[in-house]
């Protein structure tokens, strides 16, 4: 299974930007599609999900509203859609999959697969 996250760059705050996660060796069928994040010193948190049914989308607080989680199944990608973008929202941001069930959506151990990350970096 690989994951491969592409799409980071500079940006000035305000802009947007869209990230794109390429997965193979592996179905979305039964699988939760995930974006987390990780900034310099501190942990890797939560960003959005596709539920495993894909019937489901989950954002954190901090990017809910600004942020879109999407899909192509034929292509077997998965997108994270960035706008509005803070400087609070420079980090790595890595694409994952697993099979967490519903209420441990948001935490990344639940998760088995992991891309390489994308650098993000918003000035401001």
């Amino acid at each position: 299974v690989q994951l491969q996250a592409s799409g980071g760059g500079l940006v000035q705050a305000g802009g947007s930007l869209r990230l794109s996660c390429a997965a193979s060796g592996l179905t979305f069928r039964g699988h939760a599609m995930a974006w987390f994040r990780q900034a310099p010193g501190r942990e890797r948190e939560f960003v959005a999900a596709f539920s495993r049914s894909g019937g489901s989308t989950y954002y954190s607080d901090s990017v809910k509203d600004r942020f879109t989680i999407s899909r192509d199944n034929a292509e077997n990608a998965v997108y994270l859609q960035m706008n509005s973008l803070k400087a609070d929202d420079t980090a790595v941001y890595y694409c994952a999959a697993g099979r967490p069930i519903t209420s441990t959506i948001m935490t990344p151990n639940q998760y088995v697969y992991w891309g390489q990350g994308t650098q993000v970096t918003v000035s401001s």
